[in-house]
Formats: structure tokens, sequence, C-alpha cells
């Protein structure tokens, strides 16, 4: 490097270092050859960085450089804006004459914008979001330097503007008078203005005193006039020097392509040009590109510059793609390059995790995820865990995803869904309630009893619709026994959740949320770095003064919550594998890997879709000379073509997401088109669709197990015995193994419990009201009305059962008219019947003029058709009256002489019938077929040896319970 002491001011010293080296490593080579022979002169420069990442990138390669011990100079990270990355201390004196006002903080800017958006009836939720986008649009004005005053006169021009974009330039110019004022009231002032405060104060500072020994500026790209400003100061120092990352020479972008480029008059240009934005900054320094030198050391992780000359020419604006056709084959070769194309984003993750884990065979050998997929770059670290690698993941993992953050959004969850089932269940199974050890086990055991108690139908709200739902469910179903005491134990943990009520604010909410946390969690929720960060989040809410105005209701309470967790990340300080790095965008900048991976080349991820800005048209950004909604991927654009400098570069991509097909993206369709096809990768998609290959599939034969007849049942329901000659297999696996089938939680209100709740109502009619027609439509309205039915099942069904039940009601005068008159409902009654007990309830048993028995089971849904009774199916009715004959009903006697469904579905004009189902036969002959039917089953299955065979008729087994079980798809229609 030549001595610019004397000619600095006529000849800024700007130089670049090419894609092609790494930028870090041959920054460090180039100081130290100049200032490493006096470890003093080296320690005694600074360097300014973007931020804190690229301090840590160039720390280490220092590190690597130095082969002994090494005082390094300061490394003063600028601060960036996106990360909310404050400037480095060094740049910020505490001892100046006149201070700058500190910053505020960024959660009480976007607490204080949210109350100043709240103008409408949007929610919290809302709310926030627009502030999180109205402090984007504020920055963008601050870094610009626009001054707002120029809004007035940017509106009065642009009065064609759409009515809605009227009406939010209209709210932004209100809100620019206001916040300055709030700022005022707090001695505070927002980030990016004491950036550029600080940033201005400093080039004035070194303009009159330059400081004592070098001072680089190394990677800054930012265009921002305070950053160009202060960038310009120090390329004219003495012992200044600026560092520009992989700007384009004139052999790779010739002059005419360089000033096509632009900006123009408004600022505008080729924006989406990868560099673009070099050159807006080079304009804003006031130097021309022919000024700029050649850094002259070059880092490792090298490639060649015939790459990055190929790599240039792929980026080539379109005006001037034409010369494409010219190029020699040199100019179009991308040795090193290679791609891989995976089915959906599954397969690309399991892909790109074999490619790292093979990069770790070679000792030395790094590896670097780059992607602006944050759900991909998560699969990819899920999946290296399964050989113990954990990459060192800049971004961190937000803390709404932390168990400290997902105890908090259940809990929320949970309070704001008044203790409904699926958001209780999912809270007392989070892994931070219930204690540690032997209470946690205790804890389980409780929860899981309540898990079984709640399958089905959502309960009442609140804690004492959960009392009343666990007595009923102990009291209906034995699985559930042993459930009060178990809710008994945990409901005394919940009581600070109880009660949403009305509105409140979002720091009351919290606070509620911390007592309940601390009473299921102890301090298990505070625990770690997450839990510290977790606890200081919430302890600044609820000392906010925003926060205790900001009302949230049960609606929006843990969208407020989650949007406010997701914005903070928690890295590990430490730990993980020193040679495999996922980073984003923004930290892949100046870093370089052995093998660098490029994921998720797809349009719409890299590059990203533009974020629309909902405060500022388009229109009214360029006439403000802000950056448009393209600049972006003019940025992502420069980051992909840095990354390809590295020596080794693998791209992938997924034809398919989570929803649709895939296209390439823009940036992939150029690097294939000038190369005429990137190399693919084959073996890495194959050994990708391999390794969790389960080969080929062998489906199984029916299955039809033959237990010895000395364990088969010997006692059976009358409502199994269908199960047992329709689908053996089914019954099997409910007898035998005793699997039954849980409905899920908060479940529809099924034909099931439809069935069930009619039943109930049948059942006190006539225990309470001795079937008194006229009391049986009030029960009816009684069900209707109860407060766990959904209003809209309620609105269906409450016509078609009404008037249903008024038809029960008539009949029940019929038959009273006719000297018939009920018994018993719900009775419970067994007999022997063919060497097997059978076991059986009777919906319920009426007294016919005389002594013989009525049989009678209610239907809501269509009674057993003749076909499926006459095929020796539908025994119900028949076998309930072997019982009734056998005695087996107590206090119950007499022949059973009727055997009647009363069905409440839709007849023709009416809704109800009554079905005799021995209408064809006859008593007698009815009873005698349902015996000889239930005696071969009973030979077969019960008393024999004949195999459990599943689906043996399957027109009679419409239930699905045990198909999975019996892997029905496999085998069923299939001639073996």
């Amino acid at each position: 490097m030549p001595d610019r002491a004397a000619d600095s001011l006529r000849h800024p010293a700007v130089y670049t270092i090419p894609t092609h080296r790494s930028f870090a490593d041959s920054l460090v080579a180039g100081l130290i050859a100049r200032f490493g022979r006096d470890p003093l002169l080296l320690a005694g420069g600074r360097i300014l960085l973007p931020n804190n990442r690229a301090v840590r990138t160039v720390t280490d390669a220092f590190v690597r450089a130095s082969g002994s011990g090494l005082v390094l100079p300061r490394l003063i990270p600028v601060g960036d804006a996106e990360l909310e990355e404050r400037i480095g201390g060094a740049l910020d004196p505490a001892d100046m004459a006149d201070p700058v006002p500190p910053a505020v903080e960024p959660l009480q800017r976007l607490l204080a914008l949210a109350d100043l958006v709240r103008a409408g009836d949007e929610s919290a939720v809302e709310a926030l979001r627009l502030s999180a986008d109205l402090s984007r649009t504020l920055d963008a004005l601050l870094v610009e330097q626009v001054d707002p005053s120029r809004l007035a006169g940017v509106a009065q021009d642009s009065e064609e503007l759409a009515s809605h974009w009227q009406v939010s330039l209209d709210r932004l110019r209100a809100i620019l008078i206001l916040w300055p004022e709030k700022l005022r009231d707090w001695n505070r002032i927002d980030l990016a203005d004491r950036r550029n405060r600080l940033l201005e104060r400093l080039a004035d500072r070194w303009a009159t005193d330059p400081p004592v020994g070098f001072t680089v500026a190394a990677g800054i790209t930012t265009t921002a006039p305070a950053i160009a400003t202060l960038l310009k100061r120090i390329a004219t120092l003495p012992d200044g020097m600026v560092v520009l990352p992989g700007l384009a020479r004139a052999t790779s972008v010739p002059d005419e392509e360089w000033d096509a480029l632009g900006p123009d008059d408004s600022g505008r240009g080729e924006e989406t040009h990868p560099q673009f934005h070099l050159k807006l900054l080079l304009d804003r320094i006031g130097v021309a590109r022919d000024e700029v030198r050649l850094w002259p050391r070059v880092g490792s992780a090298a490639s060649t510059p015939l790459r990055a000359r190929a790599v240039a020419n792929a980026f080539v604006s379109a005006q001037f793609s034409d010369k494409w056709i010219g190029l020699k084959p040199a100019e179009r070769r991308l040795s090193g390059i290679r791609t891989a194309v995976l089915p959906d984003t599954a397969a690309e993750a399991q892909a790109i995790a074999l490619a790292i884990r093979e990069t770790l065979e070679t000792p030395g050998k790094t590896a670097a995820l780059v992607t602006p997929d944050r759900m991909l770059a998560r699969r990819v670290s899920a999946l290296l865990a399964r050989w113990s690698i954990h990459a060192d993941d800049s971004a961190g993992t937000p803390l709404s995803e932390r168990p400290p953050g997902t105890l908090l959004l259940s809990l929320a969850a949970a309070m704001a869904e008044e203790l409904a089932p699926v958001s209780l269940l999912a809270l007392l199974k989070h892994p931070l309630v219930g204690g540690e050890e032997d209470a946690r086990r205790t804890w389980l055991d409780d929860v899981r009893l309540l898990d079984v108690a709640l399958r089905g139908p959502r309960p009442a709200a609140g804690l004492h619709g959960l009392d009343r739902h666990f007595a009923e469910r102990e009291a209906e179903d034995r699985n559930c026994r042993g459930c009060v005491d178990a809710w008994h134990r945990v409901r005394s943990r919940l009581e600070p959740l109880d009660g949403q009520g009305a509105p409140t604010t979002l720091a009351a909410f919290v606070a509620r949320l911390v007592t309940a946390a601390g009473v299921l969690a102890g301090d298990r929720g505070w625990r770690g770095q997450d839990g510290r960060m977790l606890a200081e989040l919430l302890a600044e809410l609820e000392a906010s003064a925003e926060a205790q105005r900001l009302p949230v209701g049960p609606e929006d309470a843990v969208a407020v919550l989650a949007e406010l967790l997701a914005g903070r990340s928690v890295r590990p300080p430490y730990g993980d594998h020193p040679r495999v790095f996922i980073w984003g965008l923004l930290e892949a900048r100046l870093q370089q890997a052995d093998l660098m991976i490029l994921a998720g080349l797809n349009e719409g991820v890299w590059p990203a879709v533009p974020a629309p800005d909902p405060w500022l048209a388009p229109r009214i950004r360029g006439k403000l000379g802000l950056p448009g909604l393209d600049f972006r991927i003019g940025l992502s654009a420069h980051d992909f073509a840095s990354a390809l400098g590295a020596r080794e570069v693998l791209i992938t991509r997924s034809k398919r997401d989570g929803r649709s097909p895939t296209v390439a993206s823009r940036f992939l369709l150029r690097l294939e088109a000038i190369s005429g096809g990137l190399p693919r990768d084959y073996r890495l998609e194959r050994l990708t669709a391999a390794l969790d290959d389960p080969g080929e599939p062998v489906p199984v034969r029916r299955p039809q197990p033959r237990p010895p007849a000395a364990d088969r049942p010997k006692r059976i329901s009358v409502t199994a015995v269908d199960r047992l000659k329709a689908d053996p297999f089914a019954f099997y696996a409910q007898a035998m193994l005793r699997l039954r089938a849980l409905d899920p939680v908060d479940a529809d209100h099924t034909a099931r419990w439809k069935g069930s709740a009619v039943h109930k109502v049948f059942e006190d009619w006539l225990k309470q009201d001795e079937c008194d027609p006229d009391r049986l439509r009030p029960r009816a309205e009684a069900l209707l009305a109860d407060e766990t039915i959904h209003p809209m099942l309620r609105a269906l069904w409450a016509p078609r059962l009404l008037e249903a039940i008024d038809w029960m009601a008539d009949l029940e005068r019929s038959n009273r008219a006719s000297g018939r008159a009920p018994l018993v409902a719900e009775a419970k009654g067994e007999a022997a019947i063919a060497g097997i007990t059978v076991h059986g309830i009777a919906d319920r048993i009426d007294r016919l003029a005389g002594t013989s028995l009525a049989i009678i089971d209610y239907k809501t849904g269509r009674p057993p058709a003749k076909k499926a009774i006459d095929a020796g199916f539908a025994l119900q009715l028949g076998l309930l009256g072997l019982i009734a004959r056998a005695g087996g009903f107590d206090g119950v006697t007499g022949d059973p002489q009727a055997f009647e469904y009363w069905s409440l579905v839709r007849d023709r004009d009416q809704f109800g019938k009554c079905v005799h189902a021995d209408k064809d036969m006859g008593p007698e002959e009815f009873l005698a077929h349902a015996f000889a039917n239930f005696a071969e089953a009973a030979e077969k299955w019960l008393n024999g040896t004949e195999p459990f065979t599943a689906k043996l008729n399957p027109a009679f087994a419409p239930y699905g319970d045990y198909d999975q079980l019996m892997r029905l798809e496999e085998w069923y229609g299939r001639n073996d």
C-alpha cells in the first residue's frame, strides 16, 4: 500500500476485495502486511465494520492469520438498523461535552406508535403490525435524512392518489407531528436519528482532529447519507482506508453498463442489479469507479477470477443481456458450482444436512448454509442433530419457540379461551409445568386422566364448567374414574386463569400471566438465557405506560404476545459446532466457508417478494428520494453473487413447497442460462432419497388372529354381536386386546353424542315424569338450551328434534289409550344364551295390555333395514328379548311380544317413525331367529377356534375404528 499522507485529499483511498477472495481473510492479510511488523502500530488502529457478526468474523480471521499472540485493533460496529444494533461504544463516547440524547427503546417505541396508530377500530394486534410497518417507514425517512415537512408538499402534488393511499398519507402526516413531541417529553430520539448524529459528529471531529493510528471502514455498503459522509472522511484521512466488498471492475461490468445503472435525477435506477447500491454509495462518497483500487492481499477460501467474471456476466442488466451470445466459453464457466433439485422442502433440508455431514469428514473443512428461509434453516438444524451436530445458527431461535415463550403463549391461550380443552391440555402438558422428577410424573398421571375425560364435545367455559363436566364423566364412563380427584389436585393452580371477562390492557393481561406462570411453573419459566430474556420483556411490558393503555381482548391476546415474542431471538453463547454455520443474508455478508450451501433458490424466497409499505405509496417514496421496494432485491442479488465466490458452492431448491409447485429463482435461472446448465449433484439427490427409504412396500395379508378357545371371551354385550359377525377382527381388538377409540379433544357433536343426549332425556322422562307426554318437550328444550351446545348445531338440530319429540309424545298418548304402560328405562340385564353370558341395556320396556312386554330401542338415526335382520345381523332387540324371557332384567317379568325401534329421523312428511322389527316374522320366530344366529356365531368365535377375520362381512361393518390397526388399505380389494 502506498503512503497516502501527502496526497490523501486528492486521492481518496477506496479499495475493493473481489467476490472470489475471502473478504475477512484478505482484509486481515493486508493489514498485517502493512502494520503487523509493529504490534503497537496494529493495536493502535481501528476497523469500522457493519455489524456485530462482522466483528466476530474479522476477529476469527485475525486469529487464523496471527499464528501466535496478537494485539488486535479496535473492531467497532457502526450498527445495523435491521438487526436493531446500536453503534459501537468507541464511536459513542460518554464524555461528550454535548451528549446526544439516548435512543428510545424498541419496545417502548413500538407500543407508543401502536397507541398513535389506534385512531380507528383496529385490534391491538393489527395496531402492533401497523406500528412495526410505521417504524420501518420512519427509519427509512431518518436514514435517508428526509425532512418530514416535505410530506406536505408531496401531498399537494399527489392529488391523483387512490383514496386509501391518501388516507394513509394523511394519517402519517398527523403521526409525524405527534411523534417528535412524544420523544421530546421522554428526552429520547429515534435510534436511526441518534446513529446519524453520532456519525456526523464523528466525521466533523475527524476533519479537524484526525485520529491517531490507521482507520479502516471495511465491508460497509449502506448508502445512507450519514454513512457515506463518514466513509468519505475516512477515505481522505492520512491513514484511512475504505474497503468495499465485491465491487465490479470494468473488466466485468464495462463502463457503458455501469453508467446505465443510474441513479437518475430522482435517485432511482437499476435497483435490482447487484451493483446498484455500491454505485450509489460511490456517488455519495464522490469517488469514481476507476479510482477504486484492488486490495493487494489475497485471503483463503477463494475461487477463480474467471468464475467471478462469469457471475458478473450472468447478472448483467436486461438491456445488455444480448452480450451473452458473444461470450467465450471461459467467460461462461462456473466451475465449482453445482445444484441439487429436490422434490420438496423436507428433502431439500435432508440433502443439505447430508452435504454438511459429508464436509465434516475432511478435517478442518468448514460448511455454511446461507438462506433467507428460516423454516428451512430450522429443519436442517434439526436433521443435523441426528449426528449430534449443533450448527452455529446466527439468527438464533425466536423467543416464541423457546420453552418459556411457549409456556407464556399457552397460558395466554388458556386464559383467552376460558380453559377450553385443547389450550388447557397444551398448558398442563407443557414441560415446565408440574414440577420436576417425581412431582412431574405424578402431575402427568393426573393430566392423562383429564385428557381422557376431556375427549368429545367442549364443556362449558371456566372452572365451574369443568367441575360439572368431570363430575358427569366420572359418573358415566368407567374409563374416567378418578378424574374428579385428579381435577381437584390440578384445579387450584388454574384459578389465576379463570374468568377472562371484558377486554383488559396489555400490562394487566401480562401481570395475570406472570402470576399464573409462577403458580404453575414456579421459577422454571425464568431460568436460563431464554427465561431471563422473557422476564425482561414482561417487566418492560408491565412498567410501560403505553402497555397500560393498550387494550387487548381475548380474541387478540395470544396474537399480540406472539408478535412481541417473535421479535426477540435467543442466541446460544457457546457450545455450537465450530465448523458448521447457518447464516441469514445479513449475517453472511463478508463471510465465506469452504462449502457454501445457498438454499431456497425459489422465486419468492430468494429473492423475497418485496414487503409493501402500507404508509407511503410507491410514487410518494420516489418523490421523497427513498429507495424503491425493489431495492432489497438488488441487495439479495449482491449477497448471492458474493456467496458464489466461495471455493465450493452447492445451490439447492425444491420443486414444491408446503402448498404448491415452485418456480426457480431468477438468480438461478440466470446462472443456468449463461452456463448452459449447472452440473447436477445427482449423487446427493439419490443419497437423500435413499437415506430414509423403507424399501419396496410389502402389503400385509388380511389379519386372521386365532387365539385358543379357552382364551376367548365368554361374556358379550348385545351391541357387540353384530361386530363379531360382520368384522370379527374389530371384535377381537375391542374385547380381547381391550383397545378403544378415543374421541378427539374438543370434538364436534357427533351422532353418537346426539344419541346419548337424547337417550338421557328419555331416561329422565320415564324415571322422573313417568312418561308424561306434556313433560317431554320441556326436557328436550332444556337439552337444546345447554351452553355446551354450539349455536350452529342448536339452530340446525332444534327444529327437527322438537318435531320428532312432539311425535313421540303423541305416540305415548296413543299407547296409554290402548292400555300400554312404561315399566323401566335403561334397564340392565343378562342371561346365559348358547353357553355365553349375554348382557345389555334396554332403552325402555313397556307393559302391554296383559302381562306381555314390549322391548323398545331409541334411534336418533335410521333403524336397521329388513335386509340386515334377515341376514342375521341387527340382533340387539332379539337378544334383549331373550334376556327378558329368561328373567334377566331385575323386577321385569313377562313374555316379550313386541320389538320396536322408535326412530327420530324424517319419514315422508314428518319426523319420527315406529318400526316393528318382528313384523315379518312374529315374536316367536323373531326370537328364534336371534337365538339361532347368535348360537352359530358363539359356536364359531367364542366357544370354537374360528379365526377373527377382518371385515368378514364389510356390508354390515360400517364403522372404521380399527381399520388402521388391521391395515385395511393394504389388503382390502386385493386378490391374493
